[in-house]
């Protein structure tokens, strides 16, 4: 089962927010009427648990919704579909203004900023289940015409360069390569001991406001030849940043990856 993390800071922030507020208001109204007959003053009481509970944790809540909401949100990566680029246990930073700000329940955009780029790591909402986030890369942009035959991407009519990486860490059966997407460059492995499971004809127009989308690991990989397009709505924002490994902090390794940029 899978909940709605924004909209639960959204509800913890409105109650929260309203206990504090509606007692201050009744505190202040109390204060004209109820003085210290010794002194004159008004004479402080405990606060009731919630209220003080309210006062302390509305602020905090604040702060990490509008934070996750508009600025970055962490992820952690739970498979290989995206290897080698981001390996299972890494904790990932997605910048949530580079697409446009979106309100945190419901997402509609409230401020257009920038379109994603050919090449660009996005998180998205998986349109066969929006409460899922997925991430993979974007190769096919609106209007693009995307073919994908024999393990080699085609855009618009043209083949994508594709380099053997001659020093690539060992990978068991999988050939690492440099993938040129416009001025953006990455690495994709390929599997070299299986022939391309899509033997049929593998092209498609990419519709406006949506874009397509493939994993790193081309051969074990669930993206747009299996589930289709992605919608402009449907964003999350862009990843950029690895900052943690679950193998460093238990003392497996990788602990180099943290801190390392997204490419």
């Amino acid at each position: 089962m899978h909940f709605d993390f924004a909209a639960l800071l959204v509800i913890a922030a409105a109650v929260t927010g309203m206990i504090w507020l509606a007692h201050t208001l009744f505190a202040k109204r109390k204060q004209t009427n109820e003085l210290d007959h010794d002194n004159g003053h008004h004479s402080p009481k405990a606060l009731p648990w919630y209220v003080d509970f309210s006062r302390s944790f509305f602020p905090i809540i604040v702060v990490v919704l509008i934070l996750r909401s508009f600025v970055f949100e962490p992820f952690r990566i739970p498979s290989g579909s995206m290897e080698p680029t981001l390996l299972p246990g890494d904790f990932i930073l997605v910048s949530k203004f580079s697409y446009g700000l979106r309100l945190p329940v419901g997402h509609q955009t409230i401020l257009e900023l920038n379109q994603p780029e050919r090449g660009d790591v996005a998180v998205f909402r998986y349109p066969e289940n929006p409460s899922i986030a997925y991430i993979k890369r974007i190769v096919g942009l609106p209007g693009d015409q995307i073919e994908y035959r024999n393990k080699q991407l085609y855009i618009n009519g043209e083949a994508i360069p594709l380099t053997p990486i001659a020093n690539g860490t060992p990978t068991g059966p999988y050939t690492q390569m440099l993938e040129q997407l416009g001025t953006q460059q990455h690495t994709i492995q390929i599997r070299t001991d299986q022939p391309d499971r899509f033997t049929g004809l593998m092209r498609y127009q990419v519709p406006e406001g949506q874009y397509f989308t493939l994993g790193d690991n081309r051969d074990n990989s669930r993206d747009s030849r299996y589930w289709g397009f992605v919608p402009e709505d449907n964003l999350i924002g862009r990843a950029f940043l690895i900052w943690l490994n679950l193998d460093c902090i238990t003392f497996q390794g990788h602990c180099n990856r943290i801190g390392s940029s997204i490419q």
